[in-house]
């Protein structure tokens, strides 16, 4: 691949990604349009593009002031072209030109767990029990690849409903790993880094300590199982006094026949029972306060292919 030399410390990156132009970066997004903006995160904002051979992107340019070096860019970058997992968003290449650097990846475009349980679809299609399981099992699938199979293993930090990209026939893609840090061997236990995670999705230790575990996102899995089985928000303020936090709220209810009846989601029709108590006793483990007690998302998936 080119060679380029980054604006800020001029370090070129030769690594193994795709290299586009600016100039073809400007063409896909019809030089950034307002109207091509589908996302906006504290990384950046993500536009939709369409590329000279009709490949359909989703373009992150990520905002100047980033704090990453271009040497630390270049190595994210290079860990994320060699992650390669159907559950998760792929990777097709980079922009890094003048003041710009992007990160280009396949267009998911069914929108987000969390539009279809509680946005702009949840109206026109809500999820049927059987599709919510595929959800659940491709994205621990793809938390699983992350955290035991991927080269180095990464742990996600912000894992939440809306991360989770929705192809036609539901096939789940995790996304936004791109912050995501390599948990190498000697930090397997913990990394102490700024709290990145999203209110309502955050594990206690992880927000208390800043000390991030692999387990941290089994806890951040465990809220989006909640979701999925009961079809409210991880914080809804709007709820009565002490139901706000879901967790806290659903945490004494997945142990019980009577409070499986309250916490499934209105939505669901006929969903059998015992399915039911399996996948509420997999959010159980994973929601546990003690990280000790939480599963690995290998686990996970074994757990959830027997429901």
């Amino acid at each position: 691949s080119t060679s380029i030399s980054y604006a800020s410390s001029f370090t070129p990156y030769t690594g193994s990604a795709k290299t586009f132009t600016l100039l073809e970066i400007e063409r896909a997004t019809n030089g950034f349009k307002t109207q091509n903006i589908i996302g906006e995160g504290g990384f950046g904002r993500v536009y939709h593009g369409i590329l000279d051979d009709n490949t359909r992107v989703a373009v992150k340019v990520l905002t100047r002031d980033d704090h990453q070096g271009g040497r630390e860019f270049a190595a994210e970058v290079e860990m994320l072209s060699r992650l390669h997992h159907r559950n998760l968003v792929k990777l097709l290449g980079i922009c890094i030109e003048e003041h710009t650097r992007c990160l280009v990846f396949e267009l998911i475009s069914n929108g987000s767990v969390e539009s279809h349980l509680h946005g702009i679809d949840q109206e026109t299609s809500p999820l049927d029990w059987e599709t919510r399981l595929k959800i659940a099992l491709g994205a621990a699938r793809g938390l699983a690849y992350l955290h035991e199979d991927s080269n180095p293993r990464v742990i996600h930090r912000d894992f939440k409903a809306s991360n989770i990209l929705l192809e036609e026939d539901f096939t789940p893609k995790v996304s936004d790993f791109g912050l995501a840090k390599a948990a190498s061997d000697e930090m397997s236990t913990h990394i102490s880094t700024r709290v990145m995670g999203t209110f309502g999705y955050v594990a206690p230790e992880y927000a208390m300590t800043g000390h991030l575990l692999v387990k941290s996102d089994v806890y951040s899995y465990g809220v989006v199982l909640l979701e999925l089985l009961s079809g409210r928000k991880p914080v809804d303020m709007s709820q009565p006094p002490g139901q706000e936090n879901l967790v806290t709220w659903a945490r004494p209810l997945l142990n019980s026949k009577e409070g499986l009846e309250i916490l499934v989601d209105p939505a669901l029709n006929n969903v059998p029972f015992d399915n039911l108590v399996k996948v509420a006793a997999i959010a159980s483990m994973c929601v546990q306060p003690d990280v000790s007690h939480r599963p690995l998302m290998g686990e996970v998936v074994q757990a959830l292919k027997l429901v």
